[in-house]
């Protein structure tokens, strides 16, 4: 297929596009370039990558393409609280907008990247894809509004999916510092502790970002059928733990000591998934990854490379690269290039 992969140059998009083009897709990117030169190891070059923001493609640019695969985001929840308006510009309606051109354009498919943390503060039963939502974030809220206003552009000729992933990790030539097991593993090899925000008691559902590809790469090759309007949680029924679990395994292989940062306290985003409705409908996804392997390769990335805490308190922090943006003057207040 070609495909049309946005948020390219991030975080995920930097593991997704080349495992895609090792499956034998065609793969065009677009991205903001918010995070250009926020380097953490060989970027892939060898393919086209437009410069650009979903708020403002049109049926033209997204002509030709058998699929879109949108990962394009305001990422996690500090960056959301800074301004909420433009998490929802981006997240809620530039991937609506984007789901509309490329009706528009006559694409059959359109992978949307969501997150289980539409589920929030959940409670104790593990959550399936029909469970309520319950965002405690504009984050979370945003990604409710986006699924459900693309599912009503769901037809005989457009055909959406969500995949739901859980709080994902693992090292990427685009790495993130502000998600729980790399900042966690990040902090024992620069700092010499793992120290925890949180009293270390909420649950989180994790998945390797290599696995989130195998997932996207799964749905954009199953039947249209068993993937049409569907949505899937992505990861492992084995990686649901609780955050001090995380922190003992970090410690573990680390050798550094577990800490508890000044007024840490018990996070209100707080869930547990149930992952079987993946593997029952798309036997081909396999995930490859456990939380402790994922720990092994982010200690000896960052070992290999020797990352700095002023890289990765800073570089790698999503929260510090926009404000960094906004100050000199290239982001405006929705996040849009100057």
């Amino acid at each position: 297929m070609k495909v049309l992969v946005t948020g390219d140059r991030g975080y995920i998009g930097a593991v997704l596009v080349p495992f895609l083009r090792a499956a034998g897709h065609e793969v065009v990117g677009l991205d903001a370039g918010w995070y250009d030169g926020c380097d953490f190891g060989p970027f892939t070059t060898d393919y086209e990558s437009r410069t650009g923001d979903i708020r403002d493609q049109t049926p033209a640019d997204l002509a030709g393409f058998d699929a879109v695969v949108n990962l394009a985001a305001i990422s996690n929840d500090p960056v959301g609280h800074l301004n909420p308006e433009a998490t929802y510009a981006v997240n809620a309606h530039g991937a609506v907008h984007l789901a509309e051109v490329a009706k528009a354009a006559g694409v059959p498919r359109y992978l949307f990247s969501s997150s289980c943390s539409l589920y929030g503060a959940a409670g104790d039963a593990p959550v399936t894809e029909e469970s309520e939502f319950n965002p405690v974030t504009p984050y979370g809220e945003s990604k409710v509004i986006a699924e459900q206003l693309i599912g009503k552009l769901a037809d005989d000729d457009f055909s959406p999916s969500y995949l739901r992933n859980a709080t994902a990790y693992g090292s990427s030539p685009r790495l993130r510092a502000d998600i729980v097991v790399n900042n966690l593993t990040g902090t024992a090899i620069t700092r010499g502790e793992v120290r925890l925000q949180s009293d270390g008691s909420p649950w989180r559902p994790l998945v390797h970002i290599e696995d989130i590809s195998r997932a996207f790469l799964s749905v954009l090759e199953a039947d249209r059928d068993v993937v049409h309007d569907q949505a899937f949680n992505v990861g492992r029924d084995e990686d649901v733990v609780q955050i001090r679990t995380i922190a003992e395994g970090v410690a573990e292989k680390t050798g550094a000591p577990v800490t508890f940062a000044e007024g840490a306290s018990p996070d209100k985003r707080d869930y547990r998934v149930d992952f079987g409705k993946i593997g029952r409908l798309l036997p081909a996804y396999a995930p490859a990854w456990t939380v402790p392997l994922g720990i092994d390769e982010l200690a000896r990335d960052m070992r290999d490379r020797r990352l700095s805490a002023t890289e990765f308190e800073h570089t790698f922090v999503r929260l510090d690269r926009i404000t960094y943006l906004q100050r000199a003057g290239r982001l405006d207040e929705l996040l849009r290039l100057v």
